[in-house]
């Protein structure tokens, strides 16, 4: 990808519960933020759990089996439509993780810029050659993965000449500061010789403001209008306020880290001329 600047995903997930007005108010705090896309997460239900999964018993505000749960959770076509339309009203770049090969598909309809693929599915060879096929720029992030598997998922998209971005990730939520391990960030860098960035689940910013210090060309942080409403991703998401100023904080880290190349500044020569004569 050919940018200057942090790539910043706000991601939406199911944090919407189902609701396409809190999905609406969770773009419209991306845009405020200044994030440049927002990202979703599509399910055929049937095709991703198993049957016996989905008839377990589970509360939710849609029912009490996992079926119910995960069914009150996803959006369908109408839905997609108006995060189509609502995101091009508001000039913001969207995309989703698909965790099967028929959301994969449902998902060209949008003719979305990006492909995303999640840790969970880095192992899943067909759904990984049906995203890389399509040639577009992939974010993979790597939670939960071992090296050989991460050096597998990266062989199908190198075979599909398909260009991609590696997300150094810790899959739990919301995930401990000590287990961020992010020096993983340049050691990604110097294997595979891509861009890297940086989906973090912990609480907080400061995590993901140390990635874009390190060197993290992008970073995707899960968002909520509030970490008390249900959900399993609320606890390890941000709110508005935070997403702000995480936006603003990265800009300035932006600046601040500059190019590595030892330079003298002009305001910096004046001053040697005053202390050196």
């Amino acid at each position: 990808m050919d940018r200057k600047e942090v790539f910043i995903t706000a991601e939406i997930g199911i944090n919407h519960n189902g609701d396409i007005s809190i999905a609406k108010k969770l773009i419209d705090a991306a845009c405020v933020a200044g994030c440049n896309a927002v990202k979703f997460q599509k399910r055929t239900i049937d095709k991703v759990y198993t049957q016996e999964y989905l008839a377990q018993p589970r509360q939710s505000p849609w029912g009490n089996t996992q079926r119910a749960q995960k069914e009150g959770l996803e959006f369908g076509e109408p839905e997609y439509d108006e995060i189509d339309r609502y995101c091009k009203s508001k000039n913001i770049i969207w995309f989703a993780s698909a965790w099967d090969i028929d959301s994969q598909r449902f998902l060209r309809k949008y003719n979305c810029q990006y492909n995303k693929v999640a840790s969970a599915m880095l192992v899943k060879d067909d759904l990984l050659n049906e995203i890389a096929s399509e040639g577009k720029y992939t974010f993979i992030a790597v939670g939960m993965s071992t090296m050989e598997e991460i050096d597998h998922a990266v062989e199908i998209f190198k075979k599909h000449n398909c260009p991609y971005e590696i997300l150094h990730c810790n899959s739990t939520y919301p995930m401990p500061l000590e287990d961020a391990n992010l020096l993983m960030i340049n050691t990604l860098k110097n294997k595979y010789g891509c861009d890297v960035g940086y989906s973090g689940h912990e609480q907080g910013i400061l995590v993901s403001e140390c990635a874009v210090a390190i060197g993290a060309t992008s970073i995707e942080r899960h968002i909520t209008l509030d970490r008390s409403m249900y959900g399993s991703d609320q606890a390890a998401s941000i709110e508005p306020y935070e997403l702000c100023e995480l936006v603003k904080n990265i800009r300035i880290i932006e600046r601040v880290r500059g190019d590595g190349i030892k330079k003298l500044s002009e305001a910096e020569l004046q001053t040697k001329k005053k202390l050196r004569g």
